[in-house]
């Protein structure tokens, strides 16, 4: 062959459409379904306690409630940073479009989040009671307005918000997974690209939800009990991550099935999502994604599940495995939304993405989005105690004031 013949080859298989210069789904729709997905997985960890009666993680239940809860307050965040014009936002609520699949989206997110709120007033309302009769202030209009300015804690009265804390937690299984799997679906109905369209792609996102938001709490519950230096319950923190075990082996066993399913199939597309995770993404999937945050963390995993540590060693691998595993996800949603739009449509080539720092949806701005959760997070700790045992101090104080 030729130079002047391959120059015209190489110009061929690297062609881009013009309008596929630009990758226009940027971070801030990959940050979206991580957040979601961790707002998910921490729900789930409390229906674990408040359904299927996993007495070992009571510690975390009510704390995992909270956490959902502060995600879930910044999920649509960066969306509305997306969207050029964020103050139509309450369109897709108003005037609804049953042929786009985002039509659905703002009454499952609305309907979560009154569940949501709802399971966690009926959870708190005996500690929120004793905290408004030794309240003053704002804190005490605070309470007085949660409690609805109810002081009714009869045996009756408990009984019944027993029963409404297991029908809300029931519920809130499927909606939470109905929540983040439509992210999947979302992704996975759009045809015209081909590392989306896999029947897959629901499960992969959902099942990635429970392992960022069980690697959350794990994380969160241990670097609050040190920094408190108050008491770690190391066998809510082993149930936890036999949980997380679990869930990250299903997790990653249907990703490389994704891969696999491409490379068997071997479609019209194969020979470009083939050259994609070979050439641009091949270093933050190989590499990152599967090497250094999969099959490290698994090893991890079976070191904290099959063998016998020190309780200090368990803490510090159990949060180092639920670090990595949160960093994992971060690349798997990366992987997914801006890797998947690096194919131009042309089919002969790939195009470019490189993050700014001060752009409205740049490196600085998913900084902010990440840490308003953990703000939020801290506000409610003022509001709600997080432990357990924190209602007991608070009894003694009340008897011994009586």
């Amino acid at each position: 062959m030729n130079p002047a013949h391959e120059n015209v080859v190489s110009t061929l298989t690297n062609y881009v459409f013009p309008n596929d210069l630009h990758v226009h789904w940027s971070m801030m729709i990959a940050l979206y379904p991580y957040i979601t997905g961790i707002v998910a997985g921490a729900f789930i960890v409390s229906s674990l306690y408040h359904v299927f009666k996993i007495e070992s993680l009571k510690p975390v239940s009510r704390f995992s409630l909270l956490f959902a809860l502060a995600f879930l307050a910044c999920a649509t965040l960066p969306l509305l940073c997306h969207l050029g014009r964020p103050e139509r936002n309450f369109n897709i609520m108003l005037t609804p479009n049953p042929s786009s699949a985002m039509a659905g989206f703002g009454y499952i997110y609305g309907a979560y989040g009154l569940v949501l709120f709802l399971e966690i007033l009926f959870i708190f309302r005996p500690t929120l009671v004793h905290l408004k009769g030794q309240s003053s202030g704002l804190m005490k209009i605070i309470y007085r307005a949660l409690t609805c300015d109810s002081s009714n804690l009869s045996e009756q009265s408990l009984e019944l918000d027993r029963k409404i804390i297991a029908f809300l937690a029931a519920i809130g299984i499927p909606m939470a997974c109905v929540l983040h799997g439509y992210v999947g679906f979302i992704f996975g109905g759009i045809k015209a690209n081909p590392t989306w369209a896999t029947p897959l792609m629901p499960v992969i996102f959902l099942l990635s939800a429970c392992v960022s938001g069980v690697s959350g709490i794990i994380l969160a519950y241990i670097l609050i009990k040190s920094f408190r230096g108050q008491y770690i319950d190391l066998e809510c923190v082993k149930t936890c991550t036999k949980f997380l075990a679990g869930f990250f082996i299903v997790d990653f066993t249907f990703e490389m099935l994704e891969i696999f399913s491409h490379s068997y199939l071997y479609t019209e597309h194969y020979h470009m999502v083939d050259r994609l995770l070979a050439g641009p993404l091949y270093v933050s999937f190989w590499e990152w994604q599967v090497g250094l945050l999969s099959v490290v963390p698994l090893l991890l995993l079976g070191i904290l599940c099959l063998t016998r540590i020190s309780d200090a060693s368990y803490k510090l691998l159990a949060s180092v495995v639920s670090f990595m595993l949160l960093l994992q996800v971060v690349f798997m949603r990366w992987n997914v939304v801006i890797g998947g739009q690096l194919i131009s449509k042309s089919d002969r080539g790939f195009t470019q993405f490189h993050p700014e720092w001060f752009d409205k949806e740049g490196i600085l701005t998913a900084i902010v989005l990440m840490t308003l959760p953990l703000i939020i997070l801290f506000v409610l700790s003022k509001i709600f105690p997080f432990w357990n045992e924190e209602d007991k101090d608070l009894n003694r104080k009340e008897v011994g004031g009586t």
